[in-house]
């Protein structure tokens, strides 16, 4: 259930409050838990997709069921690695600071 203008505008003015009051600290609630668990499934999607690109490699002319089940790996690796990177994003540009949040800012005051 998406907020109305004013709930929008009275959680707007918590959050600038909260920066303002402690800005480290709501930079790190903002960007710890998020980051790294975003950065521990890039670096295991990262791990993936070589072992998947190792098998699929290595099994190829010998066992060709080995190669297939190495390329479904590095398949599942490239999904899981696209979504990770995508919420980065998405947290990047959500953060008050950033260019798309400013220009948000601007559409909203109009």
């Amino acid at each position: 259930m998406p907020l109305d203008d004013r709930e929008q505008r009275i959680l707007e003015e918590i959050e600038r409050q909260f920066y303002a009051e402690d800005p480290e600290l709501a930079e790190t609630v903002r960007t710890a838990r998020l980051a790294s668990r975003s950065s521990a499934r890039v670096r295991l999607a990262g791990f993936g997709f070589i072992a998947g690109l190792a098998l699929m490699v290595g099994f190829f002319t010998r066992t060709t069921w080995v190669a297939l089940v190495g390329f479904g790996i590095m398949v599942a690796s490239a999904v899981v690695l696209s979504s990770a990177v995508r919420v980065r994003r998405n947290v990047a540009s959500s953060s008050p600071d950033s260019m798309a949040g400013r220009m948000r800012r601007r559409w909203r005051g109009r």
